[in-house]
């Protein structure tokens, strides 16, 4: 029997290159993404559905959708 794995989107952020606008958060409709400690915001995998509203809305464009292994 092959066993499949299951793949879903998520996003992603270039830490190193956010500025912590916020314009993510604004507009996330699981309020997956937090802005850590005023400098980066920072996605939890957990509530994150790849919707990509914020890698859309992101004005550094610094916000990946990406395919993940379950």
């Amino acid at each position: 029997m092959k066993t499949t794995t299951r793949k879903k989107k998520k996003a992603f952020v270039s830490t190193d290159v956010c500025v912590a606008c916020g314009s993510c958060v604004k507009v996330c409709p699981m309020k997956a993404i937090e802005i850590r400690k005023g400098i980066m915001a920072e996605v939890s995998a957990e509530k994150c559905v790849g919707c990509g509203k914020c890698a859309v809305e992101c004005p550094a464009s610094v916000i990946e959708i990406r395919e993940v292994e379950l």
